[in-house]
């Protein structure tokens, strides 16, 4: 009975979490295209989603993020180009994710990683807008939320949810790097960096 139970409780987390993976892509994708200078349609952005912390999940994750393009700043720039990646086609472009984010945790999972992942795919999604594929950018968070589902879900729910990573924050002094990037993160963008210029290159 115990283990019915479990089972079906482990069954009825992966839609929460895959659903709480979209919201915060479509937030953290939307905030890197205002910063970008760029506008998306997302009308699914004010669709309610369970879990009242996404908000604040989704600004530390961008924060962290900040943190992570001050070491490597090139890496998550012209995403597609390092890819030389023709964005018109939804299948391509999705596959090129997946590529990439099978390699960010072939070795892993960290919290560094998952927002590196993010990092990722809002770099595509500026590639994708800037290059008058905005539609792109609905499959792409689409993508990475089954992603998350099919790769993270166990991960996520043994470390609590995504407030996990509110614990990354470990100070309110912009001038100190926080312990996840000391510790995991000064090497990762060569990793990424390289990982560019592996995959793909039929395309």
């Amino acid at each position: 009975m115990r283990r019915e139970r479990s089972g079906r409780a482990h069954a009825s987390v992966a839609p929460r979490t895959s659903l709480r993976a979209r919201a915060l892509g479509r937030e953290f994708v939307h905030a890197r295209l205002l910063r970008a200078g760029l506008s998306w349609s997302a009308p699914e952005r004010a669709a309610p989603v369970p879990g009242g912390r996404l908000a604040e999940v989704c600004a530390v994750l961008l924060r962290l993020a900040d943190e992570l393009e001050l070491i490597r700043p090139s890496v998550y720039r012209n995403v597609a180009r390092q890819l030389n990646l023709s964005l018109q086609s939804e299948t391509v472009v999705t596959d090129a994710f997946l590529a990439v984010a099978t390699q960010i945790f072939s070795a892993g999972i960290t919290w560094g990683k998952v927002v590196s992942l993010y990092s990722v795919a809002a770099g595509l999604a500026v590639d994708c807008v800037r290059q008058a594929q905005p539609a792109l950018v609905h499959a792409l968070v689409d993508c990475l939320g089954e992603f998350v589902r099919k790769t993270l879900a166990t991960w996520l729910r043994r470390r609590g949810g995504w407030t996990d990573v509110l614990k990354c924050v470990v100070s309110t002094d912009p001038g100190l790097r926080s312990h996840w990037l000391v510790a995991t993160l000064c090497s990762f963008g060569r990793f990424l960096k390289a990982a560019f210029f592996m995959l793909l290159p039929e395309r």
